[in-house]
């Protein structure tokens, strides 16, 4: 048996504005629809975009705190090398004082090819975020909180204080402090 369907054209003007009715509303759904996925396409691509540059910053971070680490785990074998040349060369020993000194050279110049600076501090104001005192002067020909002398130098990367330089400082309030009191 084949089912009967109505002829659209026979049912009158009625049939035809009810078909037009559920055209209009079906193709507004269907336009709803589409909006509605081209805005979740377009979230979907921002937080995807949002993911690449969290996780690009992330890995940054991570890569300089490494270097971070591995520079301050450097610096000691840089002093001991700064040490080894201040203790004077004696006579027999001027090839091993000039291999010393050129091992220092590199290890700065690797220091400074990574943005890696030292603090020149001798005569500049004490500054605690840049300094750390750990003895006190008297010196009147010098201003008051003027470092006279660096037992270990500083360093810093842009303005970011890698490791503060160890100082003494100028202290005009008290005229009875010695060469080094501490």
């Amino acid at each position: 048996m084949n089912p009967v369907f109505p002829n659209p054209s026979s049912a009158g003007p009625e049939a035809n504005t009810f078909t037009a009715e559920a055209a209009a509303t079906e193709s507004d759904l269907l336009r709803q629809e589409l909006a509605g996925q081209k805005d979740l396409n377009l979230r979907l691509a921002a937080d995807f975009e949002n993911f690449k540059r969290r996780s690009r910053q992330e890995g940054e971070a991570r890569a300089s705190a490494q270097k971070e680490s591995f520079i301050q785990e450097l610096l000691p074998a840089l002093d001991n090398l700064e040490r080894a040349l201040a203790s004077g060369a004696s006579p027999g020993s001027l090839q091993f004082h000039q291999g010393v000194e050129m091992t220092l050279q590199q290890l700065r110049q690797l220091l400074r090819r990574h943005g890696i600076e030292t603090e020149e501090s001798v005569g500049q104001l004490f500054d605690p975020r840049r300094h750390e005192a750990v003895s006190q002067r008297h010196d009147p020909t010098q201003a008051d909180h003027a470092i006279l002398e660096v037992f270990q130098r500083g360093y810093r990367r842009g303005e970011k204080v890698v490791r503060p330089a160890k100082v003494v400082v100028n202290d005009l309030t008290h005229p009875k402090l010695g060469h080094h009191a501490r």
